[in-house]
Protein backbone atom coordinates (compact mmCIF):
# COMPACT_ATOMS: atom_id res chain seq x y z
CA UNK A 1 0.00 0.00 0.00
CA UNK A 2 1.31 3.43 -0.88
CA UNK A 3 1.03 5.37 2.32
CA UNK A 4 0.99 8.90 3.60
CA UNK A 5 3.24 11.20 1.63
CA UNK A 6 5.85 8.99 -0.08
CA UNK A 7 6.41 5.99 2.18
CA UNK A 8 4.99 2.48 2.19
CA UNK A 9 2.57 0.96 4.66
CA UNK A 10 2.80 -2.82 4.70
CA UNK A 11 0.04 -4.93 6.26
CA UNK A 12 1.19 -8.53 6.34
CA UNK A 13 1.98 -11.48 8.58
CA UNK A 14 5.49 -11.32 7.12
CA UNK A 15 6.46 -7.77 7.98
CA UNK A 16 9.98 -8.80 8.92
CA UNK A 17 10.63 -9.81 5.31
CA UNK A 18 9.60 -6.34 4.18
CA UNK A 19 11.66 -4.71 6.94
CA UNK A 20 14.72 -6.78 6.03
CA UNK A 21 14.34 -5.68 2.40
CA UNK A 22 14.21 -2.02 3.43
CA UNK A 23 17.34 -2.42 5.56
CA UNK A 24 19.25 -4.24 2.81
CA UNK A 25 18.40 -1.49 0.35
CA UNK A 26 19.85 1.15 2.69
CA UNK A 27 23.24 1.66 4.30
CA UNK A 28 22.45 2.14 7.95
CA UNK A 29 25.36 2.38 10.33
CA UNK A 30 23.47 1.15 13.41
CA UNK A 31 20.06 0.12 14.66
CA UNK A 32 18.08 1.00 17.77
CA UNK A 33 14.75 -0.53 18.80
CA UNK A 34 12.49 1.53 21.05
CA UNK A 35 9.85 -0.54 22.85
CA UNK A 36 8.08 -0.70 26.19
CA UNK A 37 8.25 -3.48 28.76
CA UNK A 38 5.19 -5.19 27.26
CA UNK A 39 6.42 -5.26 23.67
CA UNK A 40 9.86 -6.25 24.90
CA UNK A 41 8.26 -9.29 26.53
CA UNK A 42 5.72 -10.27 23.88
CA UNK A 43 6.92 -8.90 20.52
CA UNK A 44 10.66 -8.16 20.48
CA UNK A 45 11.95 -11.71 20.07
CA UNK A 46 9.68 -12.37 17.09
CA UNK A 47 10.93 -9.21 15.40
CA UNK A 48 14.63 -9.74 16.09
CA UNK A 49 14.77 -13.47 15.40
CA UNK A 50 13.19 -13.07 11.97
CA UNK A 51 15.01 -9.88 10.94
CA UNK A 52 18.71 -10.70 11.16
CA UNK A 53 20.08 -7.12 10.85
CA UNK A 54 18.26 -6.22 14.07
CA UNK A 55 20.03 -8.88 16.14
CA UNK A 56 22.79 -6.33 16.78
CA UNK A 57 20.36 -3.51 17.60
CA UNK A 58 20.52 -1.67 20.89
CA UNK A 59 17.18 -1.84 22.73
CA UNK A 60 15.76 1.19 24.53
CA UNK A 61 12.98 0.18 26.91
CA UNK A 62 10.25 2.57 28.05
CA UNK A 63 7.61 2.12 30.70
CA UNK A 64 4.09 1.58 29.32
CA UNK A 65 1.72 4.54 29.51
CA UNK A 66 1.56 8.29 28.99
CA UNK A 67 4.35 8.99 31.50
CA UNK A 68 6.80 7.87 28.81
CA UNK A 69 5.74 10.85 26.67
CA UNK A 70 7.48 13.30 28.99
CA UNK A 71 10.53 15.37 28.11
CA UNK A 72 12.78 13.64 30.66
CA UNK A 73 12.11 10.28 28.98
CA UNK A 74 12.95 11.72 25.57
CA UNK A 75 16.16 13.17 27.04
CA UNK A 76 17.09 9.68 28.24
CA UNK A 77 16.54 8.34 24.72
CA UNK A 78 18.75 11.08 23.29
CA UNK A 79 21.38 10.29 25.92
CA UNK A 80 21.38 6.58 25.05
CA UNK A 81 21.60 7.32 21.33
CA UNK A 82 24.54 9.62 22.00
CA UNK A 83 26.38 7.19 24.29
CA UNK A 84 26.07 4.35 21.78
CA UNK A 85 27.23 6.48 18.86
CA UNK A 86 24.03 6.89 16.87
CA UNK A 87 24.66 9.09 13.84
CA UNK A 88 22.76 10.47 10.85
CA UNK A 89 22.84 7.00 9.26
CA UNK A 90 21.15 5.29 12.20
CA UNK A 91 17.76 3.62 11.87
CA UNK A 92 15.34 3.66 14.81
CA UNK A 93 12.62 1.00 14.94
CA UNK A 94 9.60 1.91 17.08
CA UNK A 95 8.04 -1.34 18.27
CA UNK A 96 4.91 -0.69 20.29
CA UNK A 97 1.64 1.15 20.64
CA UNK A 98 0.74 4.80 20.36
CA UNK A 99 3.05 5.95 23.15
CA UNK A 100 6.09 4.26 21.59
CA UNK A 101 5.17 5.60 18.12
CA UNK A 102 4.81 9.13 19.48
CA UNK A 103 7.83 9.16 21.78
CA UNK A 104 10.10 7.20 19.43
CA UNK A 105 9.11 9.29 16.44
CA UNK A 106 9.69 12.51 18.38
CA UNK A 107 13.10 11.36 19.59
CA UNK A 108 14.11 10.28 16.08
CA UNK A 109 12.85 13.46 14.42
CA UNK A 110 14.82 15.70 16.79
CA UNK A 111 18.05 13.74 17.32
CA UNK A 112 20.76 15.33 15.12
CA UNK A 113 17.90 17.22 13.41
CA UNK A 114 16.30 13.97 12.35
CA UNK A 115 17.29 10.35 11.70
CA UNK A 116 15.35 7.66 9.85
CA UNK A 117 12.77 5.65 11.73
CA UNK A 118 10.17 3.01 10.97
CA UNK A 119 7.08 2.13 12.95
CA UNK A 120 6.09 -1.43 13.82
CA UNK A 121 2.77 -0.90 15.63
CA UNK A 122 1.64 -3.58 18.06
CA UNK A 123 -1.70 -2.11 19.25
CA UNK A 124 -4.88 -1.42 17.30
CA UNK A 125 -4.60 2.26 18.21
CA UNK A 126 -1.11 2.47 16.72
CA UNK A 127 -2.01 0.41 13.65
CA UNK A 128 -5.06 2.49 12.83
CA UNK A 129 -3.75 5.90 13.84
CA UNK A 130 -0.57 6.73 15.77
CA UNK A 131 1.95 4.99 13.51
CA UNK A 132 0.62 6.60 10.29
CA UNK A 133 0.90 10.25 9.34
CA UNK A 134 4.20 11.47 10.74
CA UNK A 135 2.86 13.29 13.80
CA UNK A 136 5.26 12.77 16.68
CA UNK A 137 4.31 14.32 19.99
CA UNK A 138 5.01 14.41 23.69
CA UNK A 139 3.06 15.75 26.63
CA UNK A 140 4.19 18.92 28.36
CA UNK A 141 2.98 20.75 31.46
CA UNK A 142 0.09 18.30 31.75
CA UNK A 143 -1.08 18.97 28.19
CA UNK A 144 -1.57 16.11 25.74
CA UNK A 145 0.76 16.20 22.69
CA UNK A 146 1.61 19.84 23.42
CA UNK A 147 5.10 19.60 21.88
CA UNK A 148 5.74 17.76 18.63
CA UNK A 149 7.06 17.46 15.12
CA UNK A 150 5.78 16.30 11.75
CA UNK A 151 8.27 13.92 10.16
CA UNK A 152 7.17 10.87 8.21
CA UNK A 153 8.61 7.42 8.99
CA UNK A 154 10.49 5.61 6.25
CA UNK A 155 7.81 2.92 6.40
CA UNK A 156 5.12 1.38 8.59
CA UNK A 157 4.96 -2.39 9.02
CA UNK A 158 1.68 -3.72 10.40
CA UNK A 159 1.34 -7.32 11.58
CA UNK A 160 -2.18 -7.81 12.94
CA UNK A 161 -0.98 -10.92 14.78
CA UNK A 162 0.45 -8.62 17.44
CA UNK A 163 -3.13 -7.81 18.47
CA UNK A 164 -3.26 -11.22 20.14
CA UNK A 165 -0.96 -9.85 22.86
CA UNK A 166 -3.46 -7.15 23.93
CA UNK A 167 -6.11 -7.17 26.66
CA UNK A 168 -9.67 -6.50 25.50
CA UNK A 169 -9.75 -2.90 26.79
CA UNK A 170 -6.75 -1.95 24.66
CA UNK A 171 -8.23 -3.51 21.53
CA UNK A 172 -11.45 -1.54 22.01
CA UNK A 173 -9.32 1.55 22.68
CA UNK A 174 -7.98 1.50 19.12
CA UNK A 175 -11.42 1.02 17.58
CA UNK A 176 -12.32 4.63 18.44
CA UNK A 177 -9.87 5.95 15.84
CA UNK A 178 -11.26 3.56 13.23
CA UNK A 179 -14.79 4.84 13.92
CA UNK A 180 -13.48 8.39 13.58
CA UNK A 181 -11.97 7.72 10.17
CA UNK A 182 -15.24 6.28 8.92
CA UNK A 183 -17.30 9.15 10.32
CA UNK A 184 -15.19 11.84 8.67
CA UNK A 185 -14.39 10.12 5.36
CA UNK A 186 -16.54 7.13 4.42
CA UNK A 187 -20.27 6.75 5.09
CA UNK A 188 -20.38 3.17 3.79
CA UNK A 189 -17.47 2.17 5.98
CA UNK A 190 -19.23 3.63 9.01
CA UNK A 191 -22.36 1.66 8.14
CA UNK A 192 -20.24 -1.50 8.13
CA UNK A 193 -18.75 -0.63 11.53
CA UNK A 194 -22.05 0.34 13.16
CA UNK A 195 -22.84 -3.25 14.15
CA UNK A 196 -19.29 -4.39 14.98
CA UNK A 197 -18.79 -5.49 18.58
CA UNK A 198 -15.11 -5.59 19.50
CA UNK A 199 -14.01 -8.78 21.22
CA UNK A 200 -10.62 -9.64 22.71
CA UNK A 201 -9.72 -11.69 19.61
CA UNK A 202 -10.54 -8.93 17.10
CA UNK A 203 -8.18 -9.25 14.13
CA UNK A 204 -10.03 -7.97 11.06
CA UNK A 205 -7.35 -7.05 8.55
CA UNK A 206 -9.85 -5.55 6.10
CA UNK A 207 -11.17 -3.06 8.66
CA UNK A 208 -7.68 -2.03 9.69
CA UNK A 209 -6.54 -1.70 6.09
CA UNK A 210 -9.53 0.46 5.13
CA UNK A 211 -8.95 2.76 8.10
CA UNK A 212 -5.24 3.11 7.28
CA UNK A 213 -6.02 3.85 3.61
CA UNK A 214 -8.41 6.59 4.59
CA UNK A 215 -5.95 8.22 6.97
CA UNK A 216 -3.06 7.93 4.51
CA UNK A 217 -5.15 9.66 1.84
CA UNK A 218 -5.93 12.57 4.18
CA UNK A 219 -2.28 12.94 5.20
CA UNK A 220 -1.08 12.76 1.60
CA UNK A 221 -3.41 15.63 0.66
CA UNK A 222 -2.16 17.84 3.52
CA UNK A 223 1.00 16.38 5.11
CA UNK A 224 1.91 19.55 7.04
CA UNK A 225 -1.62 20.02 8.44
CA UNK A 226 -2.22 23.42 6.83
CA UNK A 227 -5.98 22.92 6.95
CA UNK A 228 -7.64 19.81 5.43
CA UNK A 229 -5.76 17.32 7.62
CA UNK A 230 -7.37 18.93 10.67
CA UNK A 231 -10.48 16.84 9.97
CA UNK A 232 -8.52 14.08 11.74
CA UNK A 233 -9.10 16.05 14.95
CA UNK A 234 -12.80 15.18 15.07
CA UNK A 235 -13.45 14.07 18.65
CA UNK A 236 -10.00 15.23 19.73
CA UNK A 237 -10.66 18.80 20.84
CA UNK A 238 -12.84 17.55 23.68
CA UNK A 239 -11.04 14.20 23.84
CA UNK A 240 -7.54 15.56 24.43
CA UNK A 241 -8.80 17.94 27.13
CA UNK A 242 -10.50 15.03 28.89
CA UNK A 243 -7.45 12.83 28.52
CA UNK A 244 -5.28 15.52 30.10
CA UNK A 245 -7.80 16.02 32.89
CA UNK A 246 -8.08 12.32 33.68
CA UNK A 247 -4.32 11.77 33.78
CA UNK A 248 -4.64 13.04 37.35
CA UNK A 249 -7.28 10.44 38.26
CA UNK A 250 -6.63 7.04 39.82
CA UNK A 251 -8.12 5.35 36.74
CA UNK A 252 -7.26 7.58 33.76
CA UNK A 253 -8.97 7.22 30.41
CA UNK A 254 -7.10 5.57 27.57
CA UNK A 255 -6.73 7.71 24.46
CA UNK A 256 -9.46 5.97 22.49
CA UNK A 257 -11.84 6.09 25.44
CA UNK A 258 -11.37 9.86 25.71
CA UNK A 259 -11.84 10.23 21.96
CA UNK A 260 -15.08 8.20 22.16
CA UNK A 261 -16.41 10.75 24.67
CA UNK A 262 -15.10 13.55 22.47
CA UNK A 263 -16.84 12.14 19.40
CA UNK A 264 -20.13 11.83 21.30
CA UNK A 265 -20.01 15.46 22.44
CA UNK A 266 -18.79 16.78 19.10
CA UNK A 267 -21.48 14.76 17.31
CA UNK A 268 -24.06 16.62 19.38
CA UNK A 269 -22.31 19.90 18.52
CA UNK A 270 -22.59 18.95 14.83
CA UNK A 271 -26.34 18.40 15.35
CA UNK A 272 -26.73 21.61 17.35
CA UNK A 273 -25.17 23.57 14.51
CA UNK A 274 -27.49 21.83 12.00
CA UNK A 275 -24.66 19.99 10.30
CA UNK A 276 -26.19 16.53 10.78
CA UNK A 277 -29.75 15.31 11.31
CA UNK A 278 -31.12 13.99 14.57
CA UNK A 279 -31.38 10.55 12.97
CA UNK A 280 -27.69 10.66 12.08
CA UNK A 281 -26.78 11.82 15.58
CA UNK A 282 -28.69 8.97 17.19
CA UNK A 283 -27.09 6.42 14.85
CA UNK A 284 -23.59 7.71 15.67
CA UNK A 285 -24.18 7.79 19.43
CA UNK A 286 -25.64 4.28 19.37
CA UNK A 287 -22.59 3.01 17.49
CA UNK A 288 -20.19 4.60 19.98
CA UNK A 289 -22.03 3.26 23.03
CA UNK A 290 -22.08 -0.23 21.52
CA UNK A 291 -18.38 -0.59 22.45
CA UNK A 292 -17.63 2.23 24.89
CA UNK A 293 -18.75 3.12 28.39
CA UNK A 294 -19.05 6.90 28.35
CA UNK A 295 -18.45 8.41 31.81
CA UNK A 296 -20.33 11.38 33.15
CA UNK A 297 -18.11 14.46 33.30
CA UNK A 298 -18.17 15.64 36.91
CA UNK A 299 -19.26 19.27 37.16
CA UNK A 300 -16.46 19.88 39.67
CA UNK A 301 -13.94 18.96 36.94
CA UNK A 302 -15.33 21.35 34.34
CA UNK A 303 -13.23 24.44 35.26
CA UNK A 304 -10.00 22.44 34.82
CA UNK A 305 -11.40 20.77 31.69
CA UNK A 306 -12.01 24.18 30.09
CA UNK A 307 -8.47 25.28 30.93
CA UNK A 308 -7.09 22.25 29.09
CA UNK A 309 -9.49 22.72 26.19
CA UNK A 310 -8.44 26.33 25.63
CA UNK A 311 -4.86 25.11 25.11
CA UNK A 312 -5.92 23.15 22.02
CA UNK A 313 -3.60 23.86 19.09
CA UNK A 314 -6.45 24.50 16.63
CA UNK A 315 -7.90 27.51 18.44
CA UNK A 316 -7.19 30.95 16.98
CA UNK A 317 -7.32 34.30 18.72
CA UNK A 318 -9.41 32.99 21.59
CA UNK A 319 -12.02 31.41 19.28
CA UNK A 320 -12.77 27.71 19.79
CA UNK A 321 -12.26 25.84 16.52
CA UNK A 322 -13.58 22.30 16.08
CA UNK A 323 -13.46 19.70 13.33
CA UNK A 324 -17.16 18.86 13.00
CA UNK A 325 -19.21 16.50 10.86
CA UNK A 326 -21.03 17.74 7.78
CA UNK A 327 -23.40 14.89 7.18
CA UNK A 328 -22.30 11.29 7.61
CA UNK A 329 -18.83 10.58 6.21
CA UNK A 330 -17.82 14.21 5.76
CA UNK A 331 -16.13 16.76 8.02
CA UNK A 332 -15.10 20.40 7.97
CA UNK A 333 -11.70 21.08 9.58
CA UNK A 334 -12.35 24.46 11.22
CA UNK A 335 -15.78 25.29 12.63
CA UNK A 336 -16.11 28.05 15.25
CA UNK A 337 -17.97 27.03 18.41
CA UNK A 338 -19.01 29.35 21.25
CA UNK A 339 -18.44 28.43 24.87
CA UNK A 340 -22.23 28.54 25.35
CA UNK A 341 -22.72 25.95 22.60
CA UNK A 342 -20.03 23.74 24.10
CA UNK A 343 -21.56 24.00 27.57
CA UNK A 344 -24.93 22.98 26.12
CA UNK A 345 -23.31 19.98 24.40
CA UNK A 346 -21.62 18.82 27.61
CA UNK A 347 -24.87 19.21 29.55
CA UNK A 348 -26.73 17.14 26.95
CA UNK A 349 -23.97 14.54 26.99
CA UNK A 350 -24.16 14.18 30.79
CA UNK A 351 -27.98 13.94 30.85
CA UNK A 352 -28.79 12.02 27.66
CA UNK A 353 -25.70 10.22 26.31
CA UNK A 354 -23.33 9.14 29.08
CA UNK A 355 -23.82 5.57 30.28
CA UNK A 356 -21.23 5.18 33.03
CA UNK A 357 -20.31 6.61 36.41
CA UNK A 358 -17.85 9.53 36.68
CA UNK A 359 -14.14 8.70 36.60
CA UNK A 360 -12.63 8.89 40.08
Amino acid sequence: MTGASSYNIKISAKITTDLSSLIKASKYSSFFIICDSNTLKYCLSELVMSCKPLKEAEVIELEPGEDSKELNVIANIWQTLTEFGADKSTLIVNLGGGVVSDAGGFAASTYKRGVDFVNVPTSLLAMADASVGGKNGINFSGLKNHIGTILQPKAVFINTGFLNTLPHRHVTNGFAEILKMALICDKKFFSKLSSVVITADFNDKSIIEQSVKLKAAVVKKDPAEKKFRKILNFGHTVGHALESLYLTKTNPLLHGEAIAVGMAIETYLSFLLKRITKKEMVQIINTITLNFDLPIIDENDLPVFYLYLKQDKKHRGGALMFALLKGMGKCDPEVPVTITQLEKAISYYNSDISNAAPIQ
